[in-house]
């Protein structure tokens, strides 16, 4: 798996694409995939940037909608829930999965001056995380890997 959110891509497929790929999933799990839930995995999509449940009430009142927090906080646990959306730990946001069709363990790029989030894949069972946690008699369930940097496009303007 590539990490998507630092390079140039066709943006308006991957935000076409995301969405059918959560409808089918919805449809063929018998799941409800509202007009709210669509547009909050729509504004998760739209940046490549990780948004907090605020943001997201902001955005559905910018398009007239009066949102209320439980509103946001229930989109973003059905998507996350089903794997439409990861939490940012270090941030306390939500990003879209970049990777929703494929079951894995993802890890998140995020650059500390244009805050911009890429999700990539790492493998802690396997890795030196997993050997470790072997030694120990440690069963790994989930992880959380966010490391904070400066992205390609930042790289090159000064402060970096």
């Amino acid at each position: 798996m590539t990490a998507k959110g630092f390079h140039r891509h066709d943006h308006a497929s991957c935000i076409a694409d995301a969405i059918e790929q959560a409808e089918s999933y919805c449809a063929a799990k018998g799941l409800k995939f509202t007009d709210q839930r669509r547009r909050v995995l729509r504004y998760l999509l739209e940046d490549h940037r990780a948004l907090g449940a605020y943001d997201i009430l902001d955005r559905l009142r910018a398009d007239g909608l009066n949102a209320q927090p439980p509103v946001a906080y229930r989109a973003l646990e059905f998507l996350v829930t089903n794997g439409f959306a990861h939490r940012i730990e270090r941030l306390n946001a939500f990003i879209a999965c970049a990777h929703p069709e494929a079951p894995h363990a993802p890890a998140f790029l995020i650059c500390r001056k244009c805050h911009a989030v890429a999700e990539t894949e790492t493998d802690p069972v396997d890795g030196r995380l997993g050997a470790l946690a072997e030694t120990e008699g440690f069963t790994i369930e989930a992880t959380v890997l966010e490391a904070e940097g400066v992205c390609p496009n930042c790289a090159g303007t000064s402060g970096a």
